[in-house]
């Protein structure tokens, strides 16, 4: 009989990793936490459910699976709501993060840690691994405060930075700017995206299968899950439209100054993906092979 190795997602009802519990295959006996209802039960998946992410509970928990990896993807990660709320963004942001950082230690386990592009302040892009962060708002503040916990684990942490996620769920809802902007474009409304903000956008399905492969083999380290491709957001989404057969009319430039509440977002933070290019086997896609996976995976959901 195969052994398969523990592998434990959080946030597991998230649009990330929805994409990794879809993908993961029989390699993984999978366990996937979620404070939410569990999704799609299958043979090699156990969905725990716990509606408390504290401490206690989750130690609990932890003992109880002994997971050999964690893929950490649990996170606040609405900027302006962290913005707003910096106790409740600290607390599941940099405190559980703190948790299982501290679980893996004892266990001897793997934590793939999910941090994000907007940890810079845009102003020295592209960035590479070893750039210094610099956040210009508290839910980056609050990755760079986990990158620092997840760090000391040392070969038995990845930070994986991703860029901006691009994509259709693949499992749940999750949350998809993509499935909002259709939807907008279908009803015939427009969509307001800012123009001055730059990223290198990667699809769901590549960002599932580069942490899938960086929680199987002995990587370590600090990785940018990037896109090959330097887009700002208003060109984007004129390409989504394109793609997707909607007029590009539909998209019009927003000034973020025309955003109430908005937070200070950086206004260039393309990450090289360079390191990602030469040390995994899932490619880093330019835009359109990534809109074009994303609708194969759409039109053949089992692919």
């Amino acid at each position: 009989m195969i052994a398969h190795r523990k592998l434990l997602v959080t946030g597991a009802n998230g649009f990330v990793a929805g994409s990794i519990l879809a993908q993961a295959g029989d390699y993984w006996q999978l366990h996937a936490l979620s404070r939410g209802a569990s999704l799609a039960p299958r043979k090699n998946l156990r969905w725990q459910v716990c509606d408390s992410l504290s401490a206690a509970p989750l130690t609990r928990l932890f003992h109880e699976i002994k997971p050999e990896v964690v893929i950490h993807t649990a996170a606040l990660a609405d900027i302006d709501f962290c913005q707003a709320n910096p106790a409740a963004a600290r607390e599941v942001n940099i405190e559980l993060t703190r948790t299982l950082a501290n679980l893996c230690a004892d266990s001897g386990g793997k934590l793939v840690f999910c941090s994000t592009d907007t940890i810079f302040d845009g102003e020295r892009a592209p960035y590479k691994e070893a750039d210094v962060p610099g956040p210009v708002n508290l839910y980056a503040e609050t990755k760079v405060a986990a990158e620092q916990i997840v760090s000391a684990l040392g070969t038995r942490a990845v930070i994986a930075r991703l860029a901006l996620v691009v994509g259709l769920p693949v499992l749940g809802a999750g949350n998809s700017f993509l499935a909002r902007m259709i939807a907008s474009f279908k009803d015939g409304r427009t969509v307001g995206v800012p123009a001055h903000e730059i990223r290198t956008p990667v699809d769901v399905i590549t960002a599932g299968r580069a942490l899938l492969e960086l929680a199987a083999g002995d990587h370590h380290g600090i990785f940018h899950l990037a896109g090959s491709e330097r887009l700002n957001r208003f060109e984007m989404a004129q390409r989504i439209a394109r793609r997707f057969g909607f007029s590009e009319k539909l998209v019009t430039a927003q000034p973020p100054a025309t955003t109430p509440g908005r937070a200070p977002r950086p206004r260039d933070v393309s990450l090289a993906n360079a390191k990602a290019c030469a040390t995994l086997q899932t490619p880093m896609r330019t835009f359109d092979d990534a809109l074009s996976l994303i609708l194969e995976t759409a039109a053949n959901p089992a692919t």
